[in-house]
């Protein structure tokens, strides 16, 4: 019988998948490998996040929820957002999804058509691109060049060539770390509003920025949809849980969509993660490792020819130009790992065109990591 494979299916893979994978591959084979790879936090969920799932999987009494999520999470997620920013989100705008990536499934597919122009940024996230791939959306990429973030005035410029349906940004932004300023997210949100385009904010590397408050995109427009998570700063990543705030017409869209697809998230993670917002100091520590890190990294890389590519103002990634060593970031990944036996992603991950000039290291680890790393690099590149 005849084996049908979609085109859809054709999408770029995840490089930075695969460059863990080959970490892991010579760890078991008895070498000790430092990965810089996989934007994951090296601690585990607090205590009290733990705790929580333990007693409820000691009940046994976990099964489906309504399709936007728990109430009590749907709840405290709303807190978070007057806490936190200041700003009234009612509990009815939020949706529970099951992580981030199940979030920007059900964005892509309440808000656009098949064909439909979406605009994303270059270098960006590459599951963007992929899953809009995938859902038959036409990809628009916006260069970034020199300004580290997406402009007004480069969102403009792109829709007067052909005209789009939507876009999606991000701040912190993967793989820079660029955080767009609160008066030039204002601007983009009303060009996007003025030329009619619907936005999406990726806002999962929130309460990770070293150099201001966070800016949520709904203190400037409540027509924007925003998409969270508890991977990154509430440590979180496995656990598969994250949440939307919509504006109230695409509510019931987007619950229509998720009972089809996921029924609802996870609820032992729903559970858990409604007690991350009561461990902000446990979980500012680990932040402050972040910012270490990050001062390692700004000293050290750019003294061993790799200069950051952009300011690292959040997040927790170092966007480096490799070109000073090599015109194919593939194959510098490859020899680093075998070589200096230490692992990052590659550019082309983010940035199909100019990728191959880029590398990304996470400092998501130990202090100790980043040491260990870049004294291999040191020794590598000037051995």
């Amino acid at each position: 019988m005849p084996i049908s494979i979609s085109k859809r299916g054709a999408v770029e893979p995840f490089h930075a998948m695969d460059v863990l994978a080959e970490a892991n591959r010579l760890r078991a084979t008895g070498k000790q490998v430092v990965s810089l790879a996989v934007g994951q936090p090296f601690d585990p969920a607090p205590p009290i996040v733990r705790e929580a799932a333990a007693r409820a999987l000691a009940t046994g009494s976990i099964g489906y929820t309504d399709a936007l999520g728990r109430a009590s999470l749907r709840q405290a997620i709303s807190r978070h957002y007057r806490d936190h920013y200041g700003l009234a989100v009612p509990a009815e705008r939020i949706v529970v999804t099951t992580g981030s990536s199940a979030g920007f499934n059900l964005a892509f597919l309440a808000m656009f058509d098949a064909g439909d122009r979406v605009a994303i940024t270059e270098p960006g996230y590459p599951a963007y691109r992929n899953i809009l791939a995938a859902l038959g959306l036409e990809v628009v990429e916006i260069p970034l060049g020199g300004h580290g973030y997406l402009t007004a005035e480069l969102l403009e410029a792109e829709h007067r060539k052909v005209p789009l349906k939507g876009v999606l940004f991000a701040s912190p932004a993967n793989p820079t770390g660029a955080v767009i300023p609160a008066e030039e997210l204002r601007k983009l949100l009303a060009a996007a509003s003025d030329l009619g385009v619907a936005a999406i904010s990726d806002e999962i590397y929130h309460r990770l920025s070293y150099v201001g408050e966070d800016m949520s995109a709904l203190a400037f427009d409540d027509s924007v949809a925003v998409i969270n998570s508890f991977s990154k700063y509430y440590c979180m990543t496995g656990w598969r849980i994250g949440w939307m705030v919509l504006p109230e017409p695409l509510v019931r869209t987007v619950e229509r969509l998720q009972q089809s697809l996921y029924i609802s998230a996870p609820e032992l993670s729903q559970i858990a993660a409604e007690r991350a917002f009561d461990a902000s100091g446990e979980l500012d520590a680990i932040k402050e490792r972040y910012r270490l890190n990050r001062e390692l990294l700004l000293a050290r890389l750019p003294a061993l020819g790799l200069p950051v590519a952009a300011p690292m103002d959040g997040a927790f990634y170092a966007y480096c130009d490799v070109s000073q060593h090599t015109n194919d970031s593939m194959e510098f990944a490859r020899r680093m790992i075998a070589e200096a036996h230490v692992a990052a992603t590659p550019g082309r991950d983010f940035d199909t065109r100019e990728g191959h000039r880029f590398m990304r290291f996470s400092y998501a680890g130990s202090h100790e990591d980043m040491i260990a790393a870049t004294d291999a690099l040191e020794r590598w590149l000037n051995g």
